[in-house]
């Protein structure tokens, strides 16, 4: 009976444990093989997020490689939530209100979304804000920011969004090569700490960024933008910019604008970063009748020595039309009319030439863009001649009824250094040689202009350029600003447009200064100084013995 009833036993736990073990292995078969997919979305839904990242985004460096970066990357933090996944809505919706309005905003029409940033690139202040709160809701990511070694390069370079997506200037021109293709990867939680990380394993790989190299000297535009701030500072004047080129390659070695804003304080005005050089287009004065007299000297209407007639007065008439000259000059050689910078004279020649004045102009390059890799490039204005009244002919002669951007000007100089070829401006590095193009004028004119524009410096208007040992030819240019469709005698604009030689060792260096507050001045006192400024300390730099 004993032995029975121990059997009976026996046998009863044994089937429970045999119904038990059935009923675990029935439980693991619906969890892990009949409902796998449907537990396995909840663990994925609960612990893992899935996002798109971009590489790290490459950097920018001057013509000196990686010695010199212009825009390179450093750490930042951000703050996100997954908004519907929250543990304490009501503590993290006071946390934002109090602390992020404009995230609470957001937050308050996107509550069902699996991810939300509370704010980008958070200070210091606003990290340890956040830390000290204790809100479990609010997870903190690391990421990559731009930064800019040199603010005064930033009308060039350009800067970024918060996603590091160019916006402006060579962020903006190169950003598919400095950005790359995104790669998606997992975002997962630690079921312990609570805290997210980025998963080793990548979903879809995508490509490297590519960095950008520029023609950009770094020392010698900060050199520049010195000297540029320098005379703006003196003058008092509302804006300025100036352009160095090596006028052989192309390649455009400092560009600086002013006024300008650092980009790396994150609160900058747009107006304040763009490159002045090329988006911002003048009527330039006198340094155009430099390309008015290589016109009227191609078409052998006149000829360097012979006598004009200046009237020998500051004012006079012609064919009804008032001109109005600085100084005034009896009769000199043509050469001296270029030199002495006179209006009187170079209409006189410029009616000889009438409608070929124009063609001479656009075939330069005046009215058209240069080309450059750089957004915002403006083309500039020519009068056509079928808009033409009487005062046309006379005005172009002199710089106005035409206006270019001070990279135009530098081009157009440019291609008188470089004996009549056109070149096309460089601002990348792209290991490409300038392209050789057909000569624009004859040798004999590019001579004579070159021994003009000599003279120009020697005992011209640009007497106050001269460096011993340097061939320097320039030429100046005072522009009356247009405003509300009349000229106003008080706001001008001051430009300088030089060349300087040495051997093989060839410069264009042009500039301007805008609205100063100096009576009187012009642009032998205000621009001519500031280039010879500039001039001593690119040769200084680039060492030309």
């Amino acid at each position: 009976m004993m032995r029975t009833t121990i059997r009976f036993n026996s046998a009863l736990i044994f089937f429970s444990f045999c119904t038990l073990y059935l009923i675990i292995l029935f439980n693991l078969f619906l969890i892990q093989i009949w409902n796998r997919t449907f537990f396995s979305s909840l663990g994925t839904h609960q612990y893992q997020l899935t996002i798109t990242q971009l590489p790290v985004r490459a950097p920018i460096y001057d013509r000196n490689g990686t010695a010199q970066p212009l825009a390179v990357n450093k750490e930042c933090v951000s703050a996100f939530i997954v908004p519907n996944k929250l543990g304490h809505k009501e503590a993290l919706t006071q946390f934002l209100q109090e602390h992020f309005p404009k995230a609470y905003q957001q937050f308050l029409t996107k509550q069902n979304r699996s991810f939300m940033y509370v704010k980008r690139r958070l200070s210091q202040d606003e990290i340890q804000l956040i830390k000290d709160a204790a809100c479990e809701d609010i997870h903190l990511l690391s990421e990559s920011s731009r930064f800019y070694p040199l603010p005064c390069a930033a009308p060039i370079v350009g800067f970024t969004d918060v996603d590091n997506k160019g916006l402006a200037g060579i962020e903006l021109q190169c950003n598919r090569d400095l950005t790359g293709k995104a790669s998606t990867c997992y975002l997962e939680k630690d079921a312990r700490s609570g805290c997210f990380y980025f998963k080793k394993e990548l979903k879809h790989a995508g490509t490297q960024s590519k960095p950008t190299q520029l023609t950009i000297d770094n020392n010698l535009q900060f050199l520049v933008d010195e000297e540029l701030a320098a005379t703006m500072k003196q003058y008092n004047a509302q804006e300025g910019a100036a352009i160095i080129m090596d006028p052989v390659t192309g390649e455009i070695l400092s560009l600086v604008s002013r006024p300008y804003d650092d980009p790396n304080t994150g609160s900058f005005d747009i107006a304040n970063l763009k490159p002045r050089g090329i988006t911002e287009s003048y009527e330039r004065g006198s340094v155009m009748k430099v390309f008015a007299a290589l016109a009227a000297l191609e078409e052998q209407v006149v000829t360097p020595q012979e006598i004009i007639d200046c009237k020998n007065s500051k004012t006079c008439t012609i064919d009804g039309r008032t001109i109005n000259t600085l100084k005034a000059h009896g009769r000199i050689p043509f050469a001296d009319v270029i030199a002495f910078s006179n209006n009187i004279g170079i209409a006189q020649v410029a009616k000889r030439l009438n409608e070929k004045l124009y063609d001479h102009y656009t075939r330069i390059g005046f009215g058209s863009k240069t080309g450059i890799s750089l957004p915002g490039e403006q083309g500039g204005l020519i009068n056509h001649p079928s808009n033409w009244s009487k005062q046309s002919i006379i005005s172009l002669s002199y710089g106005y009824e035409i206006s270019s951007t001070l990279l135009q000007l530098a081009c157009a100089f440019s291609m008188i250094a470089n004996e009549g070829h056109p070149i096309i401006p460089k601002i990348i590095i792209d290991g490409k040689p300038q392209e050789i193009r057909k000569k624009l004028y004859q040798p004999k004119t590019i001579t004579t202009i070159k021994d003009i524009l000599r003279k120009t410096t020697k005992y011209g208007t640009g007497w106050r350029f001269q460096l011993k040992g340097y061939d320097i030819m320039s030429k100046t240019g005072t522009a009356n600003l247009l405003e509300n469709g009349t000229y106003n005698q008080n706001k001008n604009i001051f430009t300088c447009a030089s060349i300087i030689e040495k051997g093989p060792y060839k410069r264009v260096i042009v500039s301007y200064i805008k609205e100063t507050q100096t009576p009187n001045a012009h642009a032998d006192t205000v621009a001519v100084p500031l280039q010879k400024r500039i001039a001593e300390k690119m040769i200084i730099h680039e060492r030309v013995i």
